[in-house]
């Protein structure tokens, strides 16, 4: 038996050198894989973050997340975070009631017909819901921009739920007499590729912008296409809950099949999952979004913001939007605020954004701007600056339009 190595010296050497260097080259191997695997999606994201159109970098990571595969942790996260956001105290925070400062005084709950310059007779405003007084609560506040010596838009804010009296709910109203509706794509929304320059509030329209607001959810979400310039970016889907905009910029909500259908009169049509008001009623089904129709199961428990596009019985436009609200919430005040056949838009704080205008001298590119509800996160630029998602824009209707 060998009590020690009898080989050359430098034969044993050899052999712990390879030993030594075995784990060496498993480890640079790894590393290199590893290299591969991570080299792909990190420059991914990193184009992602550097992508033209205005968003933060949270909103850009939350969105790559979801692209990638993340969208159900990325859903655990917000059912968690929003099923604990529920509306809470007597009053609203501070900060979150509208004043009526840039607007004109204020009108009557039940305002009178209004004379406009054509034969259509402005039918007076919904009597809106109001749980005790506050300074201008459940009034209707008329915007600076008039058309004839009329308002073109209305907005005004009201507490839709005795249980919840901190909550606060903001509507706008828009005569369709008196404005046109323009669907304008993002930088990313619906598909990528729209350049920066035409991700904005075109600046033909900037002298007669009434209003911006936001659209739908991302398009691999929303389980409905999109359709303008002739051409169907994102198809179609029949059945969806569809905002469709005709060639004069009137908009009408539908369920695509049923109430709206593609005709040469058709200008664009956004569609947004499945209508939730429906025959001036909450759709069914609503309560417990057992078979997913408006999201994943769990989504419409979430308490968070949320924004809703409808229009009422004389085919006049409203748009709904507040915080910590529930889907079946969304669609109560879109009721008790006149619709009668009606969609959400989309949701979360980063997303819902209403903006009205009047021209104003010395004002950011020559206008007034005032949020539907001061709670708002986004700028009032939004949309007057590139953005990475789609959006709706109001002007005042051209003479004769």
């Amino acid at each position: 038996m060998l009590l020690h190595d009898d080989r050359p010296e430098h034969v044993g050497n050899a052999h712990a050198r390879r030993r030594r260097r075995s784990p060496t080259w498993k480890a640079v191997l790894a590393l290199l894989v590893l290299l591969v695997v991570l080299v792909a999606p990190t420059a991914s994201y990193l184009r992602a973050l550097v992508a033209p159109g205005e968003a933060d970098w949270q909103v850009r990571t939350v969105e790559w997340v979801r692209d990638h595969g993340g969208g159900p942790v990325v859903d655990m996260v917000e059912n968690w975070w929003y099923a604990h956001n529920q509306p809470t105290g007597s009053i609203p925070a501070a900060g979150t009631v509208p004043t009526d400062d840039a607007a004109l005084p204020p009108v009557a709950s039940a305002a009178p017909a209004v004379a406009v310059p054509t034969t259509a007779v402005l039918p007076p405003l919904p009597l809106l819901p109001g749980v005790a007084p506050l300074r201008n609560e459940a009034t209707w506040v008329p915007n600076a921009r008039t058309v004839g010596g009329s308002a073109a838009l209305y907005t005004a804010y009201f507490r839709p739920d005795p249980a919840y009296p901190s909550q606060i709910v903001g509507v706008a109203w828009m005569n369709q007499d008196l404005v046109s509706t323009h669907l304008v794509a993002g930088t990313a929304e619906p598909v990528p590729g729209n350049s920066p320059d035409r991700a904005q509030v075109p600046v033909d329209l900037r002298d007669a912008l009434v209003a911006v607001f936001n659209s739908g959810w991302k398009m691999r979400d929303c389980r409905g296409g999109y359709y303008a310039d002739g051409k169907s970016v994102v198809a179609l889907q029949n059945g969806a809950a569809s905002l469709v905009i005709d060639t004069a910029g009137r908009v009408t909500i539908g369920r695509w099949g049923r109430d709206v259908h593609m005709s040469p009169r058709v200008a664009a049509v956004r569609q947004n999952l499945h209508l939730i008001i429906d025959g001036g009623r909450p759709a069914s089904g609503l309560a417990d979004n057992a078979d997913g129709t408006w999201g994943s199961t769990k989504n419409q428990f979430q308490y968070t913001w949320r924004s809703g596009l409808g229009t009422d019985r004389n085919g006049n436009l409203v748009y709904v939007a507040g915080d910590q609200l529930s889907l079946a919430e969304l669609a109560d005040a879109m009721v008790a605020a006149g619709v009668q056949r009606g969609m959400e838009l989309d949701i979360h704080p980063k997303t819902v954004t209403f903006t009205t205008f009047h021209p104003a001298a010395g004002q950011p590119f020559g206008l007034a701007a005032t949020k539907l509800l001061p709670a708002m996160v986004q700028p009032v630029t939004r949309y007057l600056d590139p953005d990475h998602r789609d959006f709706l824009a109001v002007t005042v209707r051209p003479p004769g339009g």
